[in-house]
């Protein structure tokens, strides 16, 4: 069966900023309302400058999802993605622990190498080259699934060094949330998906495209010893026309025959509670009667 989750990433709301919390909170609700079982926001410190302006509203993400733990029952909750240059990797996998425990479970850990260079100059985050940025994604992962074990020693790597890797109380989710680690990049980022997620998302143009990547992925997963049915596959479907339900559902169709278990829409409204109360409980019936095999 295939999986609907909801992105929510637009917060240029009518009557913002004090709608904002109301829009948010209902557009959760509505979401698992409906049948959705994960819900996501961005993590950026400014908006999009490719999607809106940098001038725009963004909150805080992880503030966000503390929010929607309180308010929803259901739904998995993270970020998409988190890069890594926001927040130190100890500092982060506390974070990620705390929405596990108080959402009983629902957190995953979206991660990636950040690419949005204006925001970190403008409020001064360090930003370093690329190449640096994919040690430092690798070493992050590496210091949150110690921080999720059993070792409480130390960690020491080239950019990070840990005297300690404490972490209580320990996460609720069994053995640990779930990583998933964004983006398409085939040589870096689809290589580390192999070695180390639980969960993949790619952005694809088409399903053709979605095929490469999964295939891209199969590859690096046999060159580590890795089974990749192991790793769920989901995709932000922005190429897919949702404007007519019957139309989306005839793509996630062949999404589903790619192995993709979960499919995940923007709701970019000025209703998004509605539209996507509307939206969901028409394709969630019809989706859980898609499957494949990769």
């Amino acid at each position: 069966m295939m999986k609907l989750g909801i992105h929510f990433m637009d917060f240029n709301l009518p009557g913002e900023p004090v709608t904002i919390a109301d829009v948010l909170g209902n557009t959760a609700r509505a979401a698992e309302e409906a049948g959705c079982t994960k819900f996501t926001v961005m993590d950026h410190y400014f908006q999009m400058e490719f999607f809106r302006t940098a001038l725009d509203p963004m909150l805080e993400g992880y503030t966000s999802l503390g929010y929607l733990a309180g308010i929803t029952s259901s739904m998995e909750l993270a970020t998409l993605v988190t890069g890594v240059t926001y927040r130190h990797p100890g500092l982060l996998a506390k974070i990620v622990t705390t929405l596990d425990v108080l959402s009983q479970g629902r957190a995953q850990l979206g991660i990636g190498a950040a690419w949005y260079e204006r925001e970190h100059k403008a409020l001064g985050v360090h930003y370093p080259p690329l190449a640096e940025r994919f040690e430092r994604l690798e070493e992050a992962i590496q210091i949150v699934l110690q921080m999720w074990s059993e070792d409480d020693g130390p960690y020491q790597g080239v950019h990070y060094q840990l005297d300690e890797t404490i972490c209580r109380p320990k996460p609720v989710s069994s053995p640990r949330p779930r990583i998933m680690i964004g983006g398409n990049g085939e040589t870096k980022t689809l290589r580390l998906v192999a070695r180390y997620a639980d969960i993949c998302n790619i952005i694809p143009s088409s399903v053709d495209e979605a095929r490469h990547k999964f295939d891209v992925i199969e590859r690096h997963c046999a060159d580590v010893g890795r089974d990749a049915a192991e790793i769920e596959r989901t995709v932000l479907a922005s190429f897919i026309d949702t404007s007519n339900p019957d139309d989306f559902l005839a793509s996630c169709e062949e999404l589903a025959s790619l192995g993709v278990e979960l499919v995940e829409i923007r709701g970019e409204t000025d209703d998004p509670a509605r539209y996507v109360g509307d939206f969901a409980s028409y394709v969630v019936p019809r989706l859980a009667e898609l499957g494949g095999s990769a």
